[in-house]
Formats: C-alpha cells, structure tokens, sequence
C-alpha cells in the first residue's frame, strides 16, 4: 500500500465508524472496496492488516456500534469478506471477528437486519470470503447455510437472487474436493455441506408452494450453466426424477424455471452421460400450454445434437400458432397439415380464441421464435418456406381486415387481429426474416401484395409503416436479377413502379416519424441498388428525388438529417439531375453542394449538420464530381466551417474529412483510388501511429504541404489539438501524427525551428493550449508547419489523451483525501476534490 495511503487510513477508519459523521456516498464506498480487492490481490491481506490495524479495529467498532447507518455496516460486511478470502488472514480473524460478523450474534439477531443493504452485504461478504476449506468449515458451524436458505424468499429480489447464487458457489467450492480424479462422485459420498444444500433442493422441488419450486429450479439452472465439474452429471441423475414428476402437476409449476433448467442441462455435459434428459424434454413440450412450450421448443432447435425425433416435435409446437391461422382463414377446406405437415392443435386454437391478450402473445413468440430460427444452420431441413410466407401474409390480411374467413373460428381470429400494432409488427418482422430464402413466384407476389397494403393504408401507424418499409427492403435487395445483367427482375421491377408513389407519398405525411422511415428507406435503396438501370429508370421517373431535397428544409431536425444522408446518396448516384434540363445535367448537383453547404453552417440542430459532414466526407473518398473539379476549394470551405460548429462530433467529422483529404495527397502515384493511403476508419484513438503507411517522396510532401496550408487543415487541426472534447483532441493528434511520419525522412534545411514564422505560431498555440482560442495562426510557411509538428509532443499528448479524465482523481489517496475532506478532516488545501 503507497505509505501517503496509509497514513490517511486511520483517519478515515474513525470517521467511518462514528455514528456522528455524515455517511459516505455509496459511490466512495464502492471505490474504496475496489481498491481493497486490488491491494489483496496483489499481497497479503494478513500483512495489510497488521501494517494497518486500524482495518481490524474499524471492524470491532462496527460491531459495537448501535447507531451505524446499514450503508457503513454493509460496506464492513464485504471488507471482511475480501480480506478473510486469503485463508491465512481467514484464520486471522476467526477467532472472535468473523462469527460476530457472520454469526447468530452479528448483525443477524440485531434491527439493522432489516435493512436491505445489510442483507446483501452479508451475502456478498460470504460469497467473497468463501474461496477455501476453511471458509466451509465456518459457514456450517456459524449457521449460515440456514439462513441463506431462508434468503432465498426474500423481500429484495436483489437478495434472494444473490442468496441463490451464493448457495450456488458454496456447492461448487464443496464439490471441487470429491470430484477430482472421479467420473461422478456418488451422493453418500459428498461434503455434508453439500449433502444439506441438495436436500434443501429435493425439499423445495416437493413443495406444494411454486415460489419455493422456482427458487430450487433457478438455483439449478445456475448449476448446470456456470459448473464444470463432473458431478453435476450425478446431481442430474439424483434430481431428474423430482424434476420429471413436476410435469405431473396441472398446471406444471414454475414453467419459466423449467424450461430455463431443462435448456441449460441440455447444453451442459450432462446428454452425453444421462440419454433420459431427451425424454423429459419431449414430456415437457408435451406438458406445457403452447404458449410456455415456445420458448423450449427453440431452444431444443438451437441444440447442436438432438434426436431427429425430438426436433420435429420442437419445431411441430412452433408451427402450430400459425397453422391455426391458416386453417381458420381458409377459404375452402384444405388438406391435413397445411404448415409442413403441423395440423391446428386444439389446445392451440383454444388459446388463440380465449381472449386477445392470449392471442396476441402467442402468435408474436410464435413470429419471434421462427424468425430467430430462419437464418441458423441448423434449423429444420427441409424449411417449409412457402408456406411460412402463405401464414405470415394471412396474419397480416387478418390483422388489416383485409381477409373474410367463411369459418366461424376464422370471424373469430379476424375480430381478435384487426388493428394490432403489435401482431402486425412482429408479422412484419417475421416476413422481412424470410426474404433469405427462396419462394415460389405467387408466393412472392402476395408479398409484394400485403407490404404494398400496408404502406398504403391510412390506418398503418408510425412504427407499423417502419416496419413494412424495412421487410420491403429487404425484399427487394433479395430479389433475383435477370439473367445475364444485374438488373432486377421484371416482377420486381412492377413492383418497384408501384411502390415509388407510395413512398412519394409518405415522404409527405404530416408525421415525421414516417417522413423519417421513408427517407432511410430511400437512402438504403438507392446505396444498394442506384446502379441499376430498372431502379434508375423507376425513380427518375418519380417526384421522390425533387421531394426528398425539399426535406432539407423539414422543421424536425431527424427528418433534415435523414434528408441530408438520402440527398448525398441520390447525388452520389447522379440521381438529382433535372428531367426538364438535359442540357444542364449536373446543376441541381451543384445547387446540392451550395444546399449543403449551407446547413453545415446555418441549421440550428446538431444532427443534420452531422449527416452534412459525413456526406461530405464520404463524397471527398469517393471522387464525386462535384469534389473532383476542384477539392481543394471544397476542403477548405468545409474546415473552414467544422471548425467552428459547437458540435463536437462535427468538428471530429472534419478531422476525419481531412485525414482522407491527407491520404489521398499523400498516396503513391497512379493509383487508381482516390484514397491511395488506406486508414483504418474504425481505428481506435492512438493505433494510427503504430500502423503509418510509408513515407512520401519529397517532391510530393512539398506540394502536399502546399495545398494543405492553402486550405487551412493546419490551423483546424491545431486548434483542433487543444479542444476541450477529448475525441475531438484524438482524432487531430493522429492525423498530425500520421502527416509527421509521412514526413519524417524528407526534412530539409529550410525547415528549422528557429524563424521568426516557427515562434509566432508556437506561441498562439501556448495560448490556444492556456485557453485563448481568440487569435487566429493565418498563413502557415510549410517548413514552419513541419518545424513545429517536430517541437510538439505528439506521442506523450496522445498518450495523456488516451487516459480517462478522471484518471487523477480515481487515484487511491485523493479518494481517501476527498472522503476526510467530506467531513472536514482535511484542510482545505489537502483535498483533491472534484
């Protein structure tokens, strides 16, 4: 422990366990208790304690204490438990300490037990101390086993949950003595501690109380998920048949907990040796109600072995939500098993038409659950997707009203479904899932069909239409192209022609949010397709383009924004050109720039001037031709005004503008890409140094530093050195950094450090470091740029930079100083607050 440390301890150990002083924040307790934890691991806790034995007697103190807030009592509790985790300090503090503390007369008969706090810091105190034999042999003399037991039902569900994983712990810790060297140690062989929490168990799962069979269950399933040892394999055997017998019971108790426990001895070593979990899985699906057997029938389908058997039984109970449907909406009676062979089970078409709740809930697991086995690879072979497509299509009709089943059932189901948001969005969700696999040619026409539907009703909402935009993109970017081009096929190219107008359309609906869906719909089309002669044609052909670039001006600031990335995109693709002027084909292009251009310096939200930047910035590595005829203007008027945007995301965006504009300066010559200098983009702060691309040659670094102060990148990036935005500072040190290594072995006589030029611009930046950011560097010489980057120290700045902004104040001795200066112990020099 640093001695400065030390030396404030005992104060502090005074001031906690006086009753008069105000309580430290629970924040400073947390932090002192992590020190604590780091200080133990690296030493010994016995030496601790006896170079400071104000730690032991601070103990004492709270134990005799009869006025202690629960928070200092609590925080003790865990101290001792971390210092008693070393099992020569264990032995320490037995004698008289630890059974105060832990025992019958500690805090366990007193009114602080009352305080939640003081409940879990007891557990949390056990479960750090229990690390050796001894810590066992304590825990049953002290009783505390009983009362774990007893924690489990508590009022705190923050208590009753860490009592479960304690007694958890404790189980494993008994365990790893007899199951060394054993395949699976028999029960009359096991630790008597051990042997009483698995009789507390086999009690719990034959009790007629649920939460008492949830508790054992849940403790289980923390067994089999985070246990290693091979006797689990006989705690399975020994348990199974209490398990099993919970399936007898009607209804089935704690079906939650089941299914968590039976999923997590599947994935567990217990299959390999116990061939009977398979039984009890397939009793279980049988068992359940449809709507608890869902979530157990996934899981079983994400086994990575399982009987084929069992798989078609899991994946029968996930089809028949939606065989139900397709029986009920039926027009004409159909053949038996509509759905891949799953006929309409009655207890599901009962739960369908119970009620709506019960309805709703169960066609959306059933949705989820499908749409979360669609892309694995090993879902059930053959897939039966026609059909999924036929149910995920008539839900949909159901819920829009668009279908007249002739059934009564069907009535029924319609009357249930018609106008639910939540069916229809999980419907949604599940058709977009099923765009990765193929469909019959009507099948993918109903689909073009109902998400047609639905982006046209009136009656679709916000979210509903998100959704329906998001599946049709989907769609669309799966569908097949024509043979011998890359262009869409004829049917979707229909479709295409179809859905423009509608999208022109919701691009002016008097909800933003559905402004907001259109236009991100847009932006991915046409990033993804606007090379494609059909799409081209299509939209061209549309007013979408001209209504998209008047959405700059939409007073929602998320709509501007969405309308800034949709307009770089269309423009990236030449896809803003006027229909009326041929002549002119690139001047709604330029007026885009100057459009821009001025949201990046006028807009008074933050997000669109952010999406200005990043098109900017993706237009600058692209070559668009309007960059292209003249880069270097373009640069400097988009520095020029990220440079004093109060955003600091927009200011790092035009950090990130000029390390592209760098690279591509700087790359060799006759590359055919215009970003010849590859950088990470996703860099984090401080790798650009270490992986630097080679040094230019020096006649174009000259050039390059030429252009570069024309521009004014220096100035932006020095400023940018000395922002009170730390990503900001990063983003700048590495470009620096990577323009002086690019610059390193091409230095000259006329660059040296001691003109006239190399100190005015050292001293702005000393006062630009202090705070002054007022006056401006001007016009930069290149040699007196390269004379200072070579003064600064870039590598100990990125290296300040790197740290956390509080790095000083996380320091073990200012926390201490801040928690006596709290109380007025300190003078007022001494602190290190903030």
């Amino acid at each position: 422990m640093d001695p400065e440390c030390s030396r404030l301890l005992p104060a502090l150990c005074a001031v906690l366990a006086d009753p008069r002083q105000p309580v430290a924040d629970d924040t400073c307790l947390e932090k002192l208790l992590d020190w604590f934890t780091t200080v133990t691991a690296a030493g010994s806790s016995l030496l601790l304690l006896q170079e400071n034995p104000c730690l032991v007697e601070l103990l004492f103190r709270v134990l005799k204490s009869q006025d202690l807030s629960s928070r200092i009592l609590s925080f003790s509790l865990r101290l001792a438990g971390i210092f008693a985790a070393q099992e020569d300090c264990f032995q320490y503090l037995q004698g008289e300490l630890l059974p105060m503390l832990f025992g019958e007369v500690g805090p366990l008969g007193g009114a602080a037990w009352t305080a939640p706090a003081v409940r879990s810091g007891w557990i949390q105190g056990l479960r750090t101390l229990a690390q050796h034999p001894s810590a066992l042999r304590f825990l049953a003399a002290c009783g505390a086993v009983d009362t774990i037991f007893s924690l489990q039902g508590d009022s705190s569900l923050f208590v009753a949950s860490a009592a479960g994983q304690l007694l958890v712990h404790i189980l494993d810790l008994a365990m790893r003595g007899p199951a060394r060297g054993r395949c699976s140690p028999q029960a009359c062989d096991w630790p008597a501690c051990a042997q009483k929490i698995v009789c507390h168990i086999e009690d719990s799962l034959c009790s007629i109380a649920t939460p008492q069979v949830t508790q054992a269950l849940n403790v289980l399933t923390t067994v089999f998920g985070h246990c290693r040892g091979l006797w689990t394999q006989g705690l399975w055997v020994r348990l199974s048949p209490l398990v099993a017998r919970l399936l007898e019971k009607d209804p089935v108790p704690a079906s939650h907990s089941l299914v968590d426990l039976l999923l997590s001895v599947a994935r567990s070593s217990v299959p390999s040796s116990d061939r009977g979990l398979w039984e009890t899985l397939a009793q279980t699906l049988s068992h359940l109600s449809p709507t608890q057997a869902g979530p157990l029938a996934l899981g079983i389908l994400k086994l990575q072995d399982c009987p084929q058997a069992l798989r078609t039984q899991a994946f029968g109970i996930l089809l028949q939500p939606l065989a139900c449907v397709l029986e009920a909406a039926a027009q004409a009676p159909g053949p038996p098993g509509l759905l891949g062979g799953a006929a309409g089970d009655p207890m599901t078409a009962d739960t369908l038409l119970c009620s709506k709740s019960a309805c709703v809930g169960l066609l959306c697991c059933a949705l989820t659950h499908l749409g979360l086995l669609q892309p694995l690879p090993q879902r059930p072979s053959p897939w039966p997707q026609a059909p999924l497509l036929g149910a995920a299509v008539t839900v949909l009709r159901l819920c829009s009203g668009s279908v007249a089943p002739t059934s009564d059932v069907g009535g029924r189901l319609c009357a249930i479904l018609v106008g639910c948001g939540r069916v229809q969005r999980a419907a949604l969700d599940f058709l977009g899932a099923l765009s990765q696999g193929a469909g019959p040619q009507e099948s993918v026409t109903q689909v073009f069909s109902v998400l047609l539907e639905y982006l046209m009703s009136p009656e679709s909402s916000s979210m509903v239409l998100k959704k329906a935009f998001q599946a049709t993109l989907r769609w669309l970017l799966s569908s097949p192209k024509t043979p011998g081009c890359c262009d869409l096929d004829p049917r979707t190219q229909l479709f295409l022609r179809e859905l423009l107008p509608v999208l022109q359309k919701r691009l002016c609906s008097p909800c933003w949010e559905v402004r907001d869906s259109g236009l991100e719909f847009l932006t991915q089309m046409t990033r993804h397709c606007g090379g494609q002669a059909g799409f081209r044609q299509a939209l061209l052909a549309s007013e979408v383009p001209e209504l998209t670039k008047q959405l700059l001006q939409d007073p929602e600031s998320y709509v501007r924004a969405s309308a800034v990335t949709a307009t770089g995109q269309l423009s990236s693709w030449a896809l803003l050109a006027a229909p009326a002027s041929p002549e002119r084909p690139g001047a709604q292009q330029k007026s885009l720039l100057v459009e821009l251009l001025h949201v990046l310096c006028a807009d008074s939200e933050g997000f669109p001037r952010r999406a200005v930047m990043q098109v900017f910035t993706e237009w600058l590595r692209d070559g668009h031709a309007d960059v292209a005829e003249d880069p270097e203007r373009f640069v400097a008027r988009v520095l020029q005004a990220a440079s004093r945007d109060p955003d600091w995301e927009v200011r790092a965006q035009g950090l990130e503008l000029a390390l592209v504009f760098l690279g591509q300066l700087l790359g060799p010559r006759g590359s055919h890409c215009p970003c010849a200098v590859a950088l990470p983009e996703t860099a984090p702060p401080g790798t650009l140094a270490q992986a630097l691309p080679e040094a230019a040659p020096p006649g174009t670094l000259a050039q390059a530093l030429q252009v570069l102060c024309r521009v004014q990148l220096f100035e932006f990036a020095f400023r940018a050195l000395f922002d009170c935005d730390r990503p900001v500072a990063q983003k700048s040190c590495d470009l620096l950094l990577f323009l002086r290594a690019k610059a390193a072995p091409c230095g000259s006589p006329q660059e040296a450090g001691d003109s006239p030029n190399v100190a005015s611009v050292e001293a702005t930046l000393q006062r630009w470091q202090a705070g002054e950011q007022g006056q401006p560097l001007g016009y930069l010489e290149p040699g007196a740029v390269m004379a200072v980057l070579r003064s600064i120290d870039l590598e100990g700045l990125r290296d300040t930079l790197a740290e956390s902004s509080d790095h000083v104040e996380k320091s073990p001795q200012s926390l201490l100083q801040d928690m006596l200066a709290a109380v007025g112990v300190l003078g007022e020099n001494e602190a290190d607050c903030y």
